[in-house]
Formats: C-alpha cells, structure tokens, sequence
C-alpha cells in the first residue's frame, strides 16, 4: 500500500503476485507525487464510487424513495461542511426513519435541529432546519413529493435545475449539481457540468489530452467516453465521477496544508 494524501493506494501485481508500479506513471509535482491509476476502474476501485451508492442508496430503478433519499443527501452535502459530517448527518435521519418529505415535515423544526445536531451539523442546524421544511413542503405541494414527476414536468436540462432550485432558498447551483451528477445518465435531462474537483483531478492523473484542458464541455465528454470504453455504462458514470471528486478534495486539502506551512 502506498500512503498518498490521507489515503492509501493499492499498487496492481505481476504475474507473480508482486507489486508493480509499471502500470501507474509517477511524477514530481510542487505538492506532491501524481499517481496516475492505469485505468478508470482502478480509480474507482480504490477510492469508491457514487456517493448515493455509498449511502445504500439505490438510483438505478429510479424508485422516488430511493431518489428522494438522495435529494435529502445532497441538501446536506450542499453546506461548506465536511463530506464526512454530511453523509453521517444523512445516516442520523436513516436511523429515525427521516426519510421522505412526510416524514421531514411531521418532524417539525426543533426535532430536525436536534437530528442536525446529532450528526454534528451543528454550524448550520437552525438555517438548515429551517431550509428542509421549506424545500419538503414546496416537493409535497408542487410534485406530490415525487421528484421523478419534477423530471417529467421540466422541459429540458437547464429547466431541470431552475426546477430544483426553486424548491426553496438556500437550493443553489452547488446543491443542484450535487444531487444531478448522480442521476446523469439515468435522468434523460439530468446533464449538470462536471464538477470543478473532478475537472482538476481529471486533468492531474491524466485522464484528459493537453488539447482539451480549456474546454470543460468537451473534458466531460472525453471523461464519459473513457469510462464506456473501459467496459462500464453511462448509468454508473457517477461512480467515476464521484471518485474523480474525492481524489480532488484530497488534492485540494494537500494545496491549503501545504500553503499553510508556507507561511
């Protein structure tokens, strides 16, 4: 295992079972050594996939429970906070069985706050609170609480995201992107732009040609084509997707620690 950015990577095996390092490219940075990974899979593999998929969230059926689970998630990883307290903010709500907008809305504002606080979304409890009812109660009386019906209703992608985010305030492009990256494929008109911490990993495990480093359109459509290409479907694009996303928080923290000691 070879330690790098808080986490470790699994170098692939000869034919003998030996660790080998002629399938990775390593190369000297300001920060840091690049570890290229020999393939998308690989990067997926050892980093881990969709963050819904993470969360025992099942998106590929299109259930509007299981998609609803996810929309919750992505309310809760759309604050600057860490992905960490987020996602073990979502597994509070699992554990109480806050788990559709019925259920948000019974629970009223001091019980949500509590459930918050409990994940330790405590910097934001009272807004986000306040922002669930909200957003819930808009779902309900707008879309019966199906998101799928608010898919059906929207006349194109970007119509899509002005419908997300006009299920209440404190909805923005962030929180929107977040939920729709992970229905990409799967939602016809779910075609959000990849994400900025994507884009900078892609470009720096060398995922993306040189000549197409200026054009964020055509990178998210290389990136798609290598991940068909290496046998998987636009269906799990999240997958890579979301792995490309963690490897770029890391590079990210590595860039701010190392500023840091520079002072």
């Amino acid at each position: 295992m070879l330690p790098y950015l808080g986490f470790t990577i699994s170098l692939p095996r000869d034919s003998r079972g030996s660790k080998t390092v002629q399938d990775m490219v390593v190369k000297n940075s300001q920060t840091a050594p690049i570890i290229h990974f020999p393939s998308a899979s690989a990067l997926v593999a050892e980093l881990g996939g969709s963050y819904a998929a993470q969360l025992g969230i099942h998106l590929h059926a299109l259930d509007p429970v299981e998609i609803y689970k996810w929309f919750l998630a992505a309310l809760l990883y759309g604050a600057r906070i860490s992905e960490t307290i987020a996602g073990r903010t979502w597994q509070v709500f699992r554990r109480h069985d806050i788990l559709t907008p019925e259920r948000v809305i019974d629970a009223g504002w001091e019980r949500l706050v509590a459930l918050l606080d409990e994940g330790g979304y405590v910097r934001y409890d009272y807004k986000t609170a306040t922002k669930l009812l909200a957003v819930n109660q808009s779902l309900l009386d707008q879309y019966a609480g199906n998101l799928n019906d608010l898919h059906a209703t929207a006349a194109d992608a970007c119509d899509l995201e002005q419908r997300v985010m006009s299920l209440g305030k404190g909805i923005g492009c962030v929180t929107t992107h977040i939920f729709l990256r992970e229905l990409r494929g799967r939602w016809e008109k779910a075609a959000p732009p990849l994400a900025a911490l994507a884009l900078n990993a892609a470009q720096e495990l060398g995922f993306v040609p040189e000549a197409l480093k200026n054009d964020p359109q055509q990178i998210l459509i290389h990136l798609q084509q290598v991940w068909c290409k290496n046998g998987e479907s636009m269906e799990s694009f999240a997958d890579f997707e979301a792995a490309l996303v963690r490897y770029g928080l890391r590079l990210r923290h590595l860039e701010k620690k190392n500023k840091r000691a520079n002072r």
